[in-house]
């Protein structure tokens, strides 16, 4: 894109994706501390297909720029920044934004992107793989010899999270259609069919003592099914809602709803855990730590993509001028992998 011309995608409110807008105008300015991106790569996530329906739980007002994560190049520095990360690759989690030819970020929320990687690969695993390894690693604190359950393993974050377990060492169950089958059993998954099959009963079948840990991003009754379904010391991590995307009413009270059990849960003295997961979440106890943390664990996250852990899987490319249409595909549920927003 013409690096003299700012294009961006507006969600100018409860729309279609055909209702998206696309907007021009002049390449915004790095103030102090600010980097200018010049997008390369940004993805196509839950997170907007909720935020077109005003169902994201913290959403800003509309109109806004949709765009969870971008990788792209440093385009110009503002007053306090190396001049010298011009040209480089970095990696941002910005949750709105991305949809732009260039993006406004703070220099520490840019994460370098190893020489490696190109930046179609490098953005399947920004906001995907930090949410799997900080549920994995962070909140499940899983170990190698461990069984777990993975509701939605063929999807953006299930397919990064069993891969990341699977090089841990541990054993996974997980759902999803049939047609992703196969793909999961290359990947050393036992595939289970949540359309066709009684999800509980059939873990139970390849896991009678229950499961160490079970990563549910369904929410509604799929997150009680999940606590029932632990072992002894085992973890629940909820992390979505996915089953009230086209619902009614507030979009905080599921949310509310499955924290609320987690409260409770945890009070009973069986020994097992459960959390809401909320990559935002450490924000509050201190951006400097949260945004350390974020950057030790995306880098983690692209070791294990450099090291063939974790395969970048690329559904479609897209150009952002055609977001309405990538919008469209994600929601259609026919595809695997991460749907990926170029210049």
């Amino acid at each position: 894109m013409d690096s003299a011309r700012l294009v961006e995608v507006v969600l100018p409110g409860i729309v279609a994706p055909e209702g998206l807008e696309i907007r021009h105008g002049a390449v915004p300015k790095a103030g102090r501390g600010q980097l200018v991106i010049a997008m390369e790569a940004s993805g196509v996530s839950f997170a907007e297909q909720q935020m077109r329906r005003g169902r994201y739980y913290d959403q800003p007002p509309f109109p806004f720029v949709p765009g969870y994560d971008l990788v792209g190049r440093v385009l110009a520095t503002g007053e306090g920044v190396d001049p010298g990360l011009v040209g480089q690759r970095v990696a941002a989690l910005v949750k709105v934004g991305g949809w732009a030819s260039h993006v406004l970020v703070d220099a520490e929320d840019a994460v370098p992107v190893p020489d490696g990687l190109t930046a179609e690969a490098a953005e399947t695993v920004v906001v995907n793989g930090i949410t799997a390894w900080q549920m994995l690693h962070g909140r499940a604190r899983v170990r190698a010899g461990q069984r777990i359950l993975v509701h939605g393993a063929s999807g953006g974050v299930g397919s990064v999270l069993v891969q990341l377990a699977r090089a841990a060492g541990v054993q996974v169950i997980g759902t999803a259609s049939a047609r992703h089958h196969e793909a999961l059993r290359e990947l050393g998954v036992i595939p289970v069919d949540y359309r066709t099959a009684d999800v509980a009963a059939r873990v139970r079948d390849l896991a009678p003592g229950g499961v160490d840990a079970v990563f549910d991003h369904v929410g509604g009754r799929s997150v009680i099914d999940s606590w029932h379904l632990l072992a002894p010391g085992g973890t629940l991590v909820a992390y979505g809602s996915a089953s009230t995307r086209d619902d009614d009413g507030s979009k905080q009270w599921p949310v509310l709803k499955i924290l609320a059990r987690t409260w409770l849960w945890n009070t009973l003295p069986n020994g097992r855990r459960a959390c809401f997961y909320n990559i935002w979440a450490g924000r509050a106890l201190g951006r400097d730590r949260f945004r350390a943390r974020l950057r030790s664990d995306l880098t983690q996250v692209f070791a294990a993509v450099d090291r063939g852990d974790v395969t970048a899987r690329i559904a479609a490319r897209i150009p952002l001028a055609r977001a309405a249409e990538a919008l469209r595909l994600a929601e259609s549920g026919t595809v695997s992998g991460k749907i990926v927003l170029t210049p």
